[in-house]
């Protein structure tokens, strides 16, 4: 799984993609937080960075499924899946070797964002005037979001060989398991009786609730079985060679 790990993370830094990927995360983070009237932090009047939080989820349905979709999709259009398959490693750790190099790079996204805390914490009046135990779990939950995409997006580019295909399946599947329950609450079968059940099976209820700054256990759980069942099912779909 570490050589799986190393070369994904290789790959990533030793082209283009890793830095685009980087960079175009801040950009978009950056321009929310503090240019457009509408979401800019200095337009608020009181030190928050709840734009972070509540934009995260629309800029990873994007920028996950586009960090993953080369995951599997070029292995298999390349030939080099059959090459990879040969080694004494299992599909697993394969997966899992994946897996943790794309959310890595989601995480060096995430640092430079560092500099939006200290900006805002010093903004506040008083300097320091902000919810630091708020933004550490709303930070969590951020991470557990991009963890849960990355599973998305690397089954998204098992099923395909080719990487827009990929990249499309894999923002709807992520749109669908994030925002989809939500959507499907709202018909009137379920309003008013079991909508808040149905809401529950969506990232977006636990995203939110974590968001809040409680980490919850019945979230954290949620969040784990999403991802292993994610996995699970990446490592079902490289097993179709075998079929």
């Amino acid at each position: 799984m570490y050589a799986i790990f190393i070369k994904e993370i290789n790959a990533f830094f030793s082209s283009i993609i890793g830095y685009v990927v980087i960079g175009v995360f801040i950009l978009m983070t950056g321009l929310l937080m503090w240019v457009f009237p509408d979401y800019s932090i200095l337009d608020y009047e009181y030190a928050t960075l709840d734009q972070l939080f509540s934009m995260g989820p629309i800029i990873f349905l994007f920028l996950i499924p586009a960090i993953c979709m080369r995951s599997f999709a070029e292995e298999q259009q390349t030939g080099t899946i059959e090459l990879l398959v040969t080694r004494p490693i299992s599909d697993l750790s394969i997966v899992l070797g994946k897996f943790f190099a794309g959310l890595v790079l989601v995480l060096f996204a995430l640092l430079p964002t560092g500099l939006y805390y200290y900006s805002v914490h010093q903004l506040g009046s008083p300097p320091g005037n902000l919810d630091s135990g708020g933004v550490i779990g709303s930070y969590f939950g951020l991470v557990m979001l991009a963890a849960a995409f990355v599973a998305i997006g690397l089954l998204a580019s098992s099923l395909t060989r080719n990487q827009i295909v990929a990249f499309i399946l894999g923002t709807l599947l992520c749109f669908l398991v994030h925002w989809g329950f939500d959507l499907i609450s709202t018909l009137p079968i379920f309003v008013g009786k079991v909508d808040d059940i149905v809401q529950m099976f969506g990232i977006n209820y636990h995203y939110n609730s974590i968001s809040r700054g409680l980490i919850d256990t019945r979230d954290l759980i949620y969040f784990i079985s999403v991802i292993c069942f994610f996995i699970a099912a990446t490592v079902v779909s490289l097993g179709r060679r075998k079929w």
